[in-house]
């Protein structure tokens, strides 16, 4: 098989995934949201934006051929950085740290990436920093290595248009879309995309307590895939018209029920995306069309979020979120413990 036959085979794997009705118990009956289930591309969400970064770099000549590939990541993001790899012919090395899950190091590893793991956090800017700053070494020791950058590359705001015209094909008018915000890169693509059909488009971002990227103090966090302790360039800050912080027990207990009444689930940005397009689905007018993005689904969650020791271990069972959100008009107003709701424009 040529080799652009094998890439071919493998790009198509992604985009194109199934959207689900997300009704009671979240919502009343007849109200609910849709849900894009990222979960079905073979490593999630960021498969898309890989691909989209390697192959934007390949054509600037910016990657070379066969050049090495590094970069941070708490996992999604390796995950379609070793699809890439595979497909394009390039070695791909990633910086984590201890909090990686034993099942993503594992397929990781199963899949010819090279793992880095820091052994302790940067004093100001955490674990994320520490990465960044064992990347940049690495960067230093291997000329003509390439780094994706998911944090400040436009390539990855723009790798989502597809996600965008996806849902459009599938639901037409978008009224509200809920996106988890990390690295910034698929709230912001899929916002842009979508305000061209709806320039009235409402955007939710929803954050992890402890996260910097909002205004709070950056604080340790149990939650992985959404939340920063850095600033990344391409969170839109303007785009936003509301900003959510969800606990992690609130997100666990989303992630469960979702499991019990809907199957589709996913881990801690699934679980944290629903409380808030739930509450949404509740409070907005009959007929408002909310979107919200499910980046990945449950199998890299059983060892925490599905895990009942881990969970108890933390405090994390049988502990929903209120009916309401706490409400703050500026994020110096408080440091937030649970899920707060902050309006921007």
């Amino acid at each position: 098989m040529s080799s652009y036959t094998t890439e071919l085979t493998m790009t198509h794997l992604v985009g194109h995934t199934p959207v689900c009705w997300i009704g009671e118990p979240f919502a009343p009956r007849g109200q609910g949201f849709w849900a894009k289930l990222e979960g079905a591309n073979p490593g999630g969400l960021k498969d898309r934006s890989a691909l989209y970064i390697v192959e934007q770099a390949r054509a600037r000549g910016e990657l070379a051929p066969g050049a090495t590939i590094v970069e941070s990541t708490s996992g999604t993001f390796g995950l379609g950085l070793a699809l890439a790899g595979i497909a394009c012919g390039h070695p791909i090395t990633v910086v984590t740290d201890p909090g990686m899950e034993t099942i993503i190091h594992t397929l990781l590893v199963s899949y010819g990436v090279r793992v880095e793991i820091v052994a302790r956090p940067h004093p100001v800017g955490g674990w994320q920093q520490a990465r960044l700053d064992r990347v940049a070494r690495l960067l230093a020791s291997e000329p003509g290595a390439y780094c994706p950058d998911q944090y400040n590359n436009p390539d990855n705001v723009e790798a989502y248009t597809s996600l965008a015209d996806e849902l459009v094909a599938r639901l037409g008018r978008i009224d509200v879309l809920v996106c988890s915000v990390g690295t910034g890169g698929h709230s912001a693509g899929v916002a842009r995309r979508l305000r061209l059909h709806n320039p009235a488009l409402h955007l939710v971002g929803v954050d992890s307590i402890g996260s910097t990227i909002f205004g709070q103090p950056a604080r340790p966090r149990l939650m992985r895939g959404l939340g920063s302790s850095i600033h990344p360039r391409n969170v839109a800050h303007d785009a936003f018209d509301e900003v959510h912080w969800v606990a992690p027990h609130e997100a666990v207990w989303a992630s469960r029920t979702l499991a019990q009444t809907h199957y589709a689930t996913g881990g801690w940005s699934v679980g944290a995306v629903t409380v808030v397009a739930s509450w949404h689905a509740r409070t907005r007018p009959p007929g408002t069309r909310i979107a919200a993005i499910f980046p990945d689904g449950p199998a890299r969650y059983y060892t925490t979020v599905f895990d009942d020791a881990y969970c108890a271990g933390h405090d994390l069972l049988d502990r929903p979120p209120a009916a309401e959100p706490d409400e703050i008009k500026h994020p110096g107003e408080a440091e937030v413990i649970r899920w707060t709701r902050m309006v921007t424009r």
